[in-house]
């Protein structure tokens, strides 16, 4: 297993350094002639399907006593998600103290604050209970209570110190949302409110020990949040397949899901209990996860990162929907096969140019009702566009390394004014 040593600017599922000397790695033809090296190694023990929560004791457990971290809100609480998990804890014979605190944009202080608690009850693993930001915030707690310190010193990239992650508390994943895929890759996100800084951080360490994907945990999950949280899992995908660090393995991951998202995802946003859509749309979320593990996501989630930076409450899956076309749009001559491969796939029918992809994205996202996004109900302005360049650079600049072409200022700042309304 590689060194996590400089993880923001290295892949550590396909070898390949995220930083400057990116060009001296990556070749350029979609087939990868010249360039046939990448690594497999998703170490996450997968329990998948329609109510697999209720076997997790049957599982072996990475521990004796839990910290399980869930959001603020009261879902987990009302929809009886969280007192199913502690059941199962109880019957295998494992303690557990519940963080109830996370914010849909997950904060630093609150990861000190839990692996705090962490400590004091001395809990020797971590789950993750809920939507993306809770179990990025669980995988943040489990470095910083192994490693002590403040969280930001294992940050790279902004003002993070960019030490090295030697070592984190296991953990366990439990996403009640398909969106994020976290729950088997080895990333998260965390804001720094004081710096105003939403960095992606990653180690092999935090890859989940155990993930429980139950499609009965995402029934309750209305259809606006459903789209945003589906279109995060098809970015994943989609720019995972664009990317400079695509692998053989990652395009069988992208397309599959690409595929699945664009058929399941439209109707589990027109009927939230259509039971079977929400299993495919989960398995797609899982799929993008894995293409996180194998490949990287690229400039796109740069950019949204630094809007949702700065504006928190703004959400993640909104803002890539809001500035997708126009990001899209900027690479549809540099990979124009893959462009054309994705839009076979959403459409199966023969693509003919390489905008039959982006035209078969804007169906999608009219088809489940998000095509709308204005990114001035939340408080963004023209104004804004610079600083958030200059924070998409400052701290996303490994995911803008492996757009298909550099960008420069002027093009990044193009991007967020074609999408602003």
């Amino acid at each position: 297993m590689q060194s996590d040593n400089e993880i923001q600017g290295f892949c550590p599922c396909n070898n390949i350094n995220l930083g400057a000397p990116v060009k001296e790695h990556l070749n350029a033809n979609d087939d990868m002639r010249g360039q046939m090296k990448f690594g497999l190694n998703i170490p996450t023990r997968l329990m998948f399907g329609a109510g697999e929560l209720k076997n997790l004791a049957t599982m072996p457990l990475p521990g004796t006593k839990a910290l399980i971290v869930i959001s603020a809100g009261s879902s987990m609480k009302r929809f009886g998600y969280l007192s199913t998990l502690e059941e199962q804890l109880d019957k295998a014979g494992i303690g557990h103290v519940v963080f109830d605190k996370i914010l849909p944009n997950p904060i630093k202080s609150h990861v000190m604050e839990g692996a705090e608690l962490c400590r004091t009850h001395a809990c020797d693993f971590v789950i993750g209970l809920g939507g993306g930001s809770s179990i990025d915030t669980a995988k943040a707690i489990a470095i910083t209570a192994a490693m002590g310190g403040d969280f930001w010193d294992y940050v790279h990239g902004g003002t993070g110190g960019g030490k090295a992650v030697e070592r984190a508390l296991p953990i366990v994943a439990i996403p009640t949302t398909a969106g994020t895929g976290t729950e088997i890759d080895l990333w998260g996100v965390i804001t720094n409110e004081e710096t105003q800084e939403k960095i992606g951080f990653g180690s092999p360490h935090v890859f989940p020990t155990l993930a429980v994907v139950d499609p009965e945990l995402m029934m309750s999950v209305p259809p606006r949040l459903t789209a945003y949280q589906g279109f995060d899992a098809f970015f994943h995908a989609a720019e995972g397949y664009i990317s400079k660090a695509h692998t053989p393995i990652s395009d069988l991951y992208a397309l599959e899901a690409i595929r699945i998202l664009y058929k399941y995802l439209p109707v589990a946003v027109a009927d939230p209990k259509n039971r079977w859509a929400r299993i495919k749309v989960a398995w797609a979320s899982t799929l993008a996860g894995m293409v996180e593990s194998t490949s990287c996501c690229t400039g796109e989630h740069a950019l949204e990162h630094a809007m949702s930076a700065f504006f928190p409450k703004l959400p993640h899956g909104a803002g890539l929907i809001a500035i997708s076309q126009a990001y899209f749009k900027t690479f549809k001559n540099d990979k124009m096969k893959r462009y054309m491969k994705m839009a076979e796939k959403m459409t199966q029918q023969k693509a003919a140019r390489p905008s039959d992809f982006l035209d078969a994205l804007a169906i999608m996202q009219r088809e489940c009702g998000v095509s709308d996004i204005r990114l001035s109900e939340y408080g963004i302005t023209p104004a804004d566009f610079e600083r958030m360049v200059d924070n998409a650079c400052a701290t996303g600049q490994a995911m803008l390394d492996l757009d298909p072409r550099f960008l420069n200022r002027e093009e990044l700042i193009d991007i967020y004014m074609q999408s602003y309304k």
